[in-house]
């Protein structure tokens, strides 16, 4: 791609379509007058919890993990099913929920382990400008560090021990803005937790990208065991709330920064690292029961709960508000523009020579995948032997051991080769994305298409990759303590 000139960056930045030009106008026309009269601000509930993929939710179909507290957000109001990160790496995910721009515009935000300049706004600071209560607990912003970003706190508030002492210091009347980041499922597992809790490894579905084994269906359990934790401690906010007679006019969004924290998920584009659990509650305004298929991405989060708290959200955001979605009583397709999803990751960890991460670009529709690996010389899971962007596990720990066995050799060989630099996926014959379209002649008009696409939201939304300007997000600081015992 060529290097643009300064004039013509400055065109694309004023006359480009966006995704959230191309949506504005129907989502405004769709508003409902309640939402419109309204005179009370609601209190916002935000529940995230730590590399859980889309599918592992009781709602979502998933036969083995209970999950009754997302299962009661999402039959009392909105699940989406097709929600994904704007990257599939804690820090730059969590950056782009709170400022509501994708990952590549935060600067040194875009890599795990950086910093987020103070220069970005975030959705609880501007809240908390109008009069909100403000808080959060656990995981935050992060990892990274506030010091170099020059912020004084974490962007998503000040901290509490837990959401009853975060509640009991609000000012009298005030609504609130709750950040609840759980440290769950994030590695490292207690080995046998599953099993040990009364799950049972016969109905666990496993993914297509792995192998089905006994070891890997029993640390799925342990994954699961984590992801009911979280649930359950949602399940005590949302039953304190209701004590309180709070709770319906609280929105509850309930999520993950991104996919499970096995090999070829989490860090990668795919499903399972990138398409999280997603729902909302909100009884007092948007109907419930209702699921729908309309690609939405995490950085519509910020836009949609600043417009619900009748704020008008800033005009470098790139997302655009989900509530004429949630208002609406529509299932399934509702909103036709809202047809692709955008997704990128840059610096995971930087286990790799020279410490460099391993850029990607993708556009994902409904029936195809198209994800273009910017250094395709990289290894994607990071150098052999280590592959240190896969969080260490007993799955991983089986896929490497026996990398040459048949049977096993084909998923260790999609997790941790190297990659071309185009990859198509159809997804109307191969869902879980791993036989590769993209040299195939009958598919090449589709891949045309799906790069243009994907060229063209990266030049509106200006991502210095696709404007020709070299980013120094390589060059940034690592913030975290790199032990080989850590990624072995």
């Amino acid at each position: 791609m060529r290097r643009l000139s300064g004039d013509e960056a400055a065109g694309i930045r004023a006359a480009a379509p966006r995704r959230r030009d191309f949506l504005a106008a129907s989502a405004l026309a769709v508003l409902s007058p309640r939402l419109k009269a309204a005179s009370a601000r609601p209190n916002i509930l935000f529940a995230i919890s730590d590399d859980q993929s889309f599918a592992h939710t009781g709602a979502s179909g998933d036969p083995v993990v209970r999950t009754p507290a997302f299962d009661r957000v999402a039959s009392e109001g909105v699940r989406f099913s097709h929600a994904f990160c704007s990257s599939p790496s804690c820090t730059p995910s969590r950056g782009a929920i709170l400022t509501g721009q994708e990952c590549y515009r935060l600067e040194e935000g875009v890599n795990l382990w950086s910093s987020l300049p103070a220069r970005f706004e975030t959705f609880p600071d501007l809240l908390e400008a109008a009069g909100y209560h403000v808080g959060y607990t656990r995981k935050g912003w992060g990892p990274g560090s506030l010091d170099a970003s020059g912020r004084t706190r974490n962007p998503a508030g000040p901290r509490f021990g837990d959401f009853r002492s975060f509640h009991d210091a609000g000012p009298s009347g005030a609504p609130f803005c709750f950040w609840f980041g759980s440290n769950d499922p994030h590695r490292r597992y207690e080995k046998g937790s599953g099993r040990a809790s009364g799950l049972r490894p016969e109905g666990v579905p496993v993914p297509e990208f792995l192998p089905d084994a006994t070891e890997i269906r029993s640390d799925i359990l342990d994954y699961y065991f984590e992801i009911e934790r979280f649930d359950r401690q949602l399940g005590e906010i949302l039953a304190f709330l209701e004590e309180r007679s709070q709770l319906d006019n609280t929105i509850v969004i309930v999520t993950s920064d991104n996919g499970m924290p096995f090999p070829r998920a989490k860090a990668d584009l795919y499903d399972y690292g990138s398409r999280v659990p997603l729902a909302v509650r909100w009884p007092d305004r948007i109907p419930g029961g209702r699921v729908t298929s309309d690609f939405v991405s995490l950085v519509d989060l910020a836009p949609t709960i600043l417009e619900a708290a009748q704020l008008e959200p800033p005009s470098d955001m790139t997302g655009v508000s989900l509530l004429s979605l949630l208002e609406s009583d529509g299932q399934g397709r509702i909103e036709p523009g809202r047809d692709q999803v955008i997704l990128a990751r840059e610096r995971h960890t930087p286990w790799r020579a020279g410490r460099v991460g391993y850029p990607m670009r993708g556009i994902r529709t409904h029936w195809h995948f198209y994800i273009r690996n910017l250094e395709p010389d990289r290894w994607p899971a990071g150098d052999p032997p280590i592959f240190g962007e896969v969080d260490p596990s007993p799955t991983k720990d089986y896929m490497r051991d026996r990398k040459d066995t048949p049977g096993v050799k084909r998923y260790f060989e999609a997790a941790f080769s190297k990659r071309p630099g185009e990859e198509l996926y159809d997804l109307s014959t191969d869902p879980g994305q791993m036989r590769n379209v993209a040299g195939r002649d009958s598919y090449a008009a589709i891949k045309q298409s799906l790069a243009s696409r994907l060229d063209d939201h990266l030049m509106a939304t200006l991502d210095p990759r696709a404007l020709g300007r070299p980013p120094t997000w390589e060059a940034d600081p690592h913030y975290g303590r790199l032990r080989l015992e850590d990624r072995r």
